[in-house]
């Protein structure tokens, strides 16, 4: 029983060091979009999140990540970076951030190279084993939005793609690894870059990701394997079925949340792709939001995999309200929610 105990107490601390890495995407938010009108692009491929299966290259990605995190320069610029991220995107100092960013440039450059890599050849992990520094990870994905805040400012959007394309890729990556810490850093890579689509949105002249959001992974990530994994090797040192099935039980209400987390980011993205479809929509219609998400007829509207079910909207005058479900049982305040009105 002790034995039980401790694998537990191990794989129990590790899900917690997990959920704080970033900002995983369970609390609710509510977000205000001034959207600008912007129809779907006449070339479905012309813009895209994660680097195109075709053109990836022959190497493997695990090592530019590795140093990319030893290039991390001290942590003096971060507070200013978070100051940053939370300032509204016209009132960015755009040379004092350029000056920031000058000192991440290697590390940039490692992660730009590591997801056009076609393998990602993570370690095999063992309980007790460290495979991942997430504080690397969570200070390399402040560095990947504030490069594509900065790009968005500048209304550079093909180089606002390459930033976005570097945090959506290195958040696939992590969320292919074998342990639920790095899926869990995947996510929230994910979910923090997601951040910067609502940025871009409310930009003049900003491409319509509709085709780029449509074509991602679906699930994203792949918690269900590093489930199976770290399971798998928690259980092996245990003596008897009996305690296997105790661990197994004991273990049952976290991975039901890790897959509840993997879910809620797959809403987040299909959110985000209904809100292009509004965007396309007030484009054709002088600046009209919908009636409601079936008049949109320039794509098919994704359901929101938290409940298979429509996305909740509401349309009142000119603006309009769109809602993901609540995951689970849980309360009104754990949805996410856009109120969205059209700039003129």
């Amino acid at each position: 029983m002790c034995r039980l105990r401790k694998v537990f107490t191990v794989v129990v601390s590790v899900w917690f060091l997990g959920s704080g890495v970033l900002c995983l995407p369970v609390a609710g938010r509510e977000v205000e979009l001034a959207i600008c009108p912007q129809k779907m692009p006449a070339e479905p491929d012309k813009w895209s999140l994660l680097p195109p299966e075709g053109s990836l290259t022959d190497g493997d990605a695990v090592p530019l990540y590795g140093k990319a995190v030893k290039a991390l320069p001290s942590k003096d610029g971060d507070d200013k970076i978070s100051e940053w991220l939370n300032t509204p995107v016209d009132q960015l100092p755009v040379e004092q951030v350029e000056s920031v960013l000058e000192h991440y440039q290697e590390s940039l450059k490692c992660v730009s190279g590591a997801v056009w890599c076609r393998q990602c050849n993570w370690p095999e992990w063992k309980p007790g084993k460290k495979v991942v520094d997430h504080g690397g990870y969570r200070r390399l994905a402040f560095a990947i939005r504030l490069w594509a805040r900065r790009e968005v400012a500048a209304a550079r959007y093909d180089e606002a793609m390459r930033a976005l394309q570097a945090g959506f890729g290195m958040a696939r990556h992590l969320g292919q690894a074998p342990t639920i810490l790095q899926v869990q850093i995947g996510i929230a890579v994910g979910g923090v870059m997601c951040n910067e689509i609502e940025v871009l949105v409310q930009r003049e002249g900003a491409p319509n990701l509709y085709p780029a959001l449509a074509s991602l992974p679906k699930p994203f990530v792949n918690m269900e394997k590093a489930i199976a994994i770290e399971a798998k090797a928690a259980s092996s040192g245990l003596r008897g079925r009996f305690l296997g099935k105790q661990l197994a039980s004991q273990m049952k209400p976290v991975h039901d949340r890790l897959r509840v987390l993997a879910k809620r980011f797959d809403s987040q993205l299909a959110i985000l792709q209904c809100v292009e479809a509004i965007r396309s929509y007030a484009a054709s219609h002088s600046g009209e939001v919908p009636g409601t998400l079936t008049d949109v007829a320039a794509g098919s509207v994704p359901r929101d995999p938290m409940n298979d079910e429509p996305f909740r909207y509401t349309r009142t005058g000119s603006a309009a309200v769109l809602e993901s479900a609540a995951p689970g049982n849980a309360a009104q305040p754990s949805r996410l929610r856009y109120a969205i009105t059209v700039k003129k």
